[in-house]
């Protein structure tokens, strides 16, 4: 799972170093959340498709996935994007898929975040229609509060194989294996600019906290890090091993 993509920055990042990653852990599947990827706020079809040309094979996003109109056409096709499950029904795109014989969630918390519908009920209502889904089992869950993810990670416990969160873009050290097999960590982190304030340019972000008016916010500039957890799961979706790979750039 590869965490928040921000802007050219991060997709040129994951273009750098994914495909060696790749070979060299033998990775059957790569997620990475790219709600961010176009200039920082929302996904485009041709920074999407340049995501999935770098390596990667399942797109989720969040609350940033409506912000470029052009990718909302694409969400009801064949592209492996997701968007968060607990949207009303009639909003367009999916938020689950299977994949090489893995099953990814998208879910969004609530907390700090949009009202929408409970991503706990949401969640079992999918486990209990899906009679004949895949052993293995990965959750994004794209949430503000930490208590929030905590409490996913605990709920899901058991159920699937890993809940893995995103959105605030810096990568917790608390990446561990529930009781009951369920990988977790609360933030994978993200791929973006390190001398930033979580991607963007500090003077931008500075700004809005001083004068608390809207102003537009640039994606940083210079070193890039490049934030991801490695899952390694058993025939039975059971999660054997988390661990964060984590690598500065250039």
């Amino acid at each position: 799972m590869v965490g928040d993509v921000v802007g050219k920055p991060g997709r040129k990042e994951v273009e750098r170093v994914l495909q060696d990653l790749r070979r060299q852990y033998d990775v059957h599947l790569v997620v990475a959340n790219g709600e961010n990827a176009a200039g920082g706020f929302g996904l485009t079809l041709e920074t999407a498709q340049e995501l999935l040309m770098s390596g990667v094979d399942v797109i989720t996003t969040g609350n940033h996935i409506w912000d470029q109109k052009d990718i909302i056409p694409h969400l009801d096709g064949e592209l492996p994007i997701l968007r968060p499950l607990n949207y009303p029904p009639a909003v367009p795109g999916r938020g689950y898929m299977t994949i090489r014989d893995v099953l990814v969630v998208n879910l969004m918390g609530r907390v700090f975040m949009s009202n929408l519908d409970c991503p706990f009920r949401t969640m079992d209502r999918l486990l209990d229609e899906l009679k004949d889904r895949p052993a293995v089992t990965i959750v994004d869950f794209h949430a503000e509060a930490t208590s929030e993810k905590g409490a996913m990670g605990w709920y899901l416990d058991g159920k699937v194989s890993a809940v893995l969160g995103t959105h605030t873009h810096v990568g917790t050290i608390d990446a561990h294996i529930l009781p009951r097999g369920t990988a977790f960590v609360t933030d994978t982190g993200m791929v973006g600019p390190m001398d930033s304030i979580i991607g963007d340019e500090p003077e931008t972000v500075i700004q809005r906290f001083l004068t608390n008016m809207p102003n537009r916010l640039i994606v940083g500039k210079g070193r890039v890090c490049f934030n991801s957890v490695l899952i390694e799961v058993d025939e039975r979706g059971h999660a054997q091993k988390i661990a964060r790979i984590d690598k500065e750039g250039i």
